[in-house]
Formats: structure tokens, sequence, C-alpha cells
């Protein structure tokens, strides 16, 4: 039996947290029931037999930092009953440990100056230290004298605020991982937003489009998220080495360990450690690792080898800045190793042109388009809006694929693989069947049926409020589907690059004239403003193909405008 579609939270109901914290832990006891050992699955039960203000009160407990708490820090109005009667709940039903050892750090986060100065004065009498030290100094001093944890009343002879911990946080980090396919995310991501604020498409969810299949693969990502933990703190690349899990047969996974393995190659590279970088970077599919490896065999006046390398990258298909960066180093390598430098790239001409009016103290864009539209041929503020959004509605059911690593849950904006260099591949068939729409012009009913269909669900390339079936069906009759077709293909080969660079406005004529184009883009640059590089690699794009494209740049002046 599939799960069925959770029920989402109201902000008005004041344990609305608590809602949603139910629905996490519902869905994955039933959509990954399999991958739950029985004690796990038991708690999660469990935890579903508690009283209402128990349940709200270990939330709350969950979604803060740490999991060693004051007692008296945990007031909660809303529970409807004295927090002392939910915390013995938690505790009898050992969801809380009331004796746990706490380490130096522990008692520092957990306690004021004036109790730590207090407590730790034997400790500080016995150092020689003074006891007015600020907190920073004095828990860097203390570190040498008390390195191992304690219970609470090994720390004060005076019994202070009782202190517990939860006790099964890694069970919780667990569940926060198979929802949401990632622990970047906090719980606060999840409940304490008003779910039922936003449409989702309701993707389906069955036993083969799981992120995970088994339960060693949620192990290995948590692996890689302690290694990743690990690196940041600044452990040696090469103790971190040896903890990476192995390759595995998990597309998505896979992604993740490249990206582990391009942070390791970095790290190594600034701690010295050169050989071990170019391994990891070898080992990772990332195609940044790629001119990294580069560049590092340059360092080391490998010449040769990087030679061999970057002429066979140079063969495969690859974004705009990626063979921009490729090329810089093709030009070095070749003066080392004695070989003809490849001839620069031509890029053709980026068509400008000046407009001089006077200033309204309005947006740039906004004043060059109020200026160049006319009845016949009208000018839209579109931006990034305008493609992208016929981009999302024609692509929709391949985008809301339901494959492994793509949905976690059902409050997705989008595939979790969005970006990823293997988003493309995975679904490449269903992208195949929707160019072929293109050519034979089926795409534009098809865009048009998605429209009114999916009418403020979240995609990420559609901006609801920017489109309307007026601009859509102007855009559609101006430009060609040819068009559309290279555009939406460039989008395709990097998507976190090429779905932002668009010129601002688009200017479509209504005259059908079929030597003129029904449309051009135009970029618009006020005073002291100047073109990005991904708007560049749009406007040479758009230049090699013969698309309409130009660069306005705006300058004021005191009379009236200029035509």
């Amino acid at each position: 039996m599939r799960p069925r579609r959770p029920a989402t939270a109201n902000l008005e109901n004041p344990l609305y947290y608590l809602q949603n914290m139910e629905t996490v832990v519902a869905w994955v006891a039933s959509h990954y029931s399999d991958l739950l050992l029985r004690s796990e699955q038991e708690f999660l039960d469990e935890f579903f037999e508690l009283s209402r203000p128990a349940r709200a009160l270990l939330t709350r407990m969950v979604m803060r930092t740490g999991d060693s708490f004051r007692a008296d820090k945990l007031n909660y109005p809303e529970l409807g009953s004295p927090e002392s009667d939910a915390l013995e709940e938690l505790i009898t039903r050992r969801w809380l440990n009331a004796d746990p050892l706490l380490t130096l750090d522990d008692i520092f986060r957990l306690f004021t100056l004036t109790e730590l100065r207090t407590a730790l004065s034997p400790v500080l009498e016995q150092a020689g230290l003074v006891k007015n030290l600020p907190k920073a100094r004095m828990k860097e001093v203390l570190q040498e004298f008390c390195t191992d944890a304690r219970a609470l009343s090994d720390w004060f002879d005076d019994v202070a605020s009782p202190v517990v911990r939860v006790s099964h946080m890694a069970l919780f980090d667990r569940i926060r991982l198979m929802f949401f396919g990632n622990l970047r995310q906090s719980w606060s991501d999840f409940v304490l937003v008003e779910l039922g604020h936003h449409r989702y498409e309701q993707v389906e969810f069955t036993p083969e489009s799981r992120a995970f299949s088994q339960r060693s693969e949620v192990d290995s990502y948590l692996a890689m998220h302690h290694c990743r933990e690990s690196l940041d703190a600044g452990v040696p690349a090469a103790e971190v080495w040896a903890d990476i899990p192995a390759a595995m047969n998990n597309p998505w996974l896979t992604s993740r360990r490249d990206r582990l393995l391009l942070e390791l190659g970095r790290q190594a590279e600034r701690q010295g450690d050169r050989e071990l970088a170019l391994q990891a970077l070898r080992a990772s599919g990332h195609r940044e690792a790629r001119l990294k490896q580069l560049r590092l065999l340059e360092r080391l006046k490998r010449f040769e080898e990087a030679w061999a390398i970057a002429a066979r990258w140079g063969n495969e298909e690859l974004s705009d800045a990626e063979a921009q960066g490729l090329s810089r180093i093709v030009k070095r390598l070749a003066k080392r190793v004695g070989e003809p430098v490849p001839p620069a790239t031509v890029h053709p001409a980026i068509r400008e042109f000046t407009l001089s009016l006077s200033q309204t103290g309005g947006l740039v864009e906004v004043v060059v388009r109020d200026h160049l539209s006319t009845p016949e041929a009208p000018v839209l503020y579109v931006e990034n809006t305008l493609i992208n959004g016929l981009f999302g509605l024609l692509f929709w059911p391949t985008i809301f694929k339901a494959i492994p690593g793509a949905f976690f849950h059902p409050f997705h904006t989008g595939p979790a693989d969005l970006v990823r260099e293997d988003f493309v591949s995975r679904r490449q068939a269903l992208f195949d069947e929707c160019f072929v729409a293109l050519k034979n012009g089926s795409y534009r009913q098809k865009i048009l049926d998605t429209y009114a269909a999916k009418q403020g669900i979240t995609n990420p390339f559609v901006v609801w409020p920017a489109l309307n079936e007026e601009l859509l069906n102007l855009a559609l009759d101006r430009i060609p589907a040819v068009d559309l077709q290279v555009m939406f293909e460039r989008i395709l080969l990097n998507i976190r690059e090429h779905r932002s660079g668009f010129p601002d406005l688009i200017r479509f004529s209504t005259q059908i004239d079929e030597d003129k184009p029904g449309y051009e883009m135009i970029e618009v640059k006020g005073p002291g403003d100047r073109l990005q590089d991904h708007q560049i690699r749009w406007l040479h794009f758009f230049a090699r193909k013969g698309i309409a494209a130009s660069v306005c740049y705006l300058r004021w002046q005191d009379s009236e405008a200029i035509t």
C-alpha cells in the first residue's frame, strides 16, 4: 500500500510544529519501514503513544541546537499542561536521559558565567587561575584540566537546574535525512513553516522511485556527512580519506560522493598534500574537479600529463564556463609541451545601442521598456522568467518524474537532483520526447495545456506572477520553435549556470514579416553598469545562433529623450 499524501499544518494552530513533525515521522515510518531496525520502528510507534504535550515538548527539543537542555529553560505555554509533567513522561518512557554525562563544552553552553565561576572555583584555584576570567578564556584554560565527561552533580557541588538529554537524536537525524534527502536542512526548515501556503506537484511515490533502497545507502550518506563535518572542522584530509565510503551503485549518492571528493581534494591541496589532492580529484566525477585537476598538474609541472587529459576533455560537450576555463589552460599548456597554441575562439560581435533619456528615478529596465514599447512592437520586462517559464511548462512531466534521488517527500518545489550533472542523462528519453514536440509543432498546445492545468503549482522554472496567457500566446506566436530548442538545449547543458543571464526585455513584432524576426531580446545597462560573464555568454550564444539580441546602454540627459 502506498503512503497517502500527508496533511499539512496551519500556523493558526499553536502546535502546528508538532503536526508537521508527526507528518515527517509518519511518512518515514510508512515509506521506509523496511529500512528501519525493529527497535527504531518501535520507537516511532511509541512516539505517537506519548501524550500530546510530551510529543510537543520532545519536538521542541529536537528542533533546537544540541541534544542537552536545562529543564528550567523548557518553557512553552502552548503545551497546555505543566512542562514538568511532559518532562517526567519523556524520562519515564526513555525518550530523555535525566542524568547524562556532560563535557566541558556542554556545561559552558548550558550555564551562565556566574554559575560557572561558582561551580568551577575549586578547579580554578587548583590551577592557580583567577575566578573573574571571561567565559571564553575560562573555557580555554580549563580544557587541560577537564577532559572527561561527568554527571551534573560532579560539576556542581550545589544542585543546579537539572539537565536532560534527548536519547534518540541519532534516530531523529536518520529520519530527517530520509525525509529531506540531506542533512543541510534543519528541522525548523520544515516544522516551522506553513506547508499549506504553497501548492506542490503531486509526485507519484512508488517503491521503485525511493531515494534509498537499502539501509546501507542511508549509512553511507551519514558516513559522508561525518566526513564533510570533519573536513569543515579542519581534520587532515588524509585522515578523512580513509573514511570515504566506497563507490556505490546509486547515481544520486554517487553525485554526493563526487562533491565530497572535490572538497577533500581542495582541503588536501591547502594542507600541502598535493598527491592526495590529485587522487581525490581524479576519483571525483564532479565537473569542477576536472579543471582543478588540470590546474594542480600545472602547478606540479606535470605538463605532458595535463596536456593529454585536456586534449581528451576538449572533445567532450562542455558548458560555456568549462570551455572557457579549459581554453585558458590549454593555451598555457601548449607552450610548455611544444604544441601549437589552439586558435582563440572568435565570438561574433554583440549588437549594442545607446539611449539618452531624461532621468525619471525609476528602474532603468522599466524606463527603457516604456520608451521603446509601441502598439506595433510591445516591449515587456521578462528577464529570466519567460524562457525559463516556457521551458518549465513544456518539460513539466519530465521535471517531476519520480526517479530515485529526485523526490523524498510530497513538499518539493522541484527535484532534489536538479543541478546535478546527471539530471538530464537520467531522464534523456523523456527530454527527447519533448524535443520531438518542438519539431512537430505540438509543443504549443502542450505548453498552454500545462499552464491551464498546473496554475499556481510550484516549479523551479516557473514564476507564476510573471506569466499570463496573453504573454504566452504572443511568445509562442513570435519565437520560432528552432530558437526555443537551442535555448532549451543550452539550459540543459548546465542548469545551474544557464537558467540565468537572459536579457531584461523582449520586444515582439505584431506585424508578420518573413524577412524580420518576430522578437528581439534587449539587455539594459544603466550608467556605470556593465555586462556580467554569464550575460556575455548568452549574448555570444544568441549571435552564433542568429537570435536577435542586443545591449541597450542608457544614459541620462537633462533635455527630452533622444530617439
